[in-house]
């Protein structure tokens, strides 16, 4: 069922390449990529769970709320993370050029689904 959404999510953004439901402790819990992937997302998102926990506490200490999303542009990839509970995000990998818009619209309408399918 996961591998659905994040295909979905993954094939319906323009430079979408892969996705990704993680554990904020590393964990995948599932993973979705195109064939022509060069970046094996569970890395990605193994490395940056801790960055995301720290712009977390970050965010709170600063009384700007919950984070929602993070988004970090590299020169090879942009990663849009939607933050769904205190214990899971998912990620979507793109090609600098990739429809950055569309991934956060995609993410913001499959997290429901994904929240009630982890309960």
């Amino acid at each position: 069922m996961f591998s659905d959404y994040l295909r979905d999510v993954v094939h319906g953004t323009d430079g979408g390449f892969a996705g990704l439901l993680m554990g904020f402790d590393g964990i995948a819990v599932e993973q979705y990529a195109r064939e022509d992937a060069s970046v094996d997302i569970a890395t990605v998102g193994m490395e940056f769970s801790h960055i995301i926990s720290q712009i977390r506490k970050a965010a709170e200490m600063l009384d700007a709320g919950v984070t929602r999303e993070i988004a970090i542009q590299a020169e090879k990839m942009t990663t849009v993370v939607r933050v769904l509970n205190d214990e899971y995000f998912l990620a979507l990998a793109l090609e600098p050029t990739g429809n950055v818009g569309k991934g956060r619209y995609l993410l913001r309408i499959a997290a429901p689904k994904f929240l009630s399918e982890l309960e």
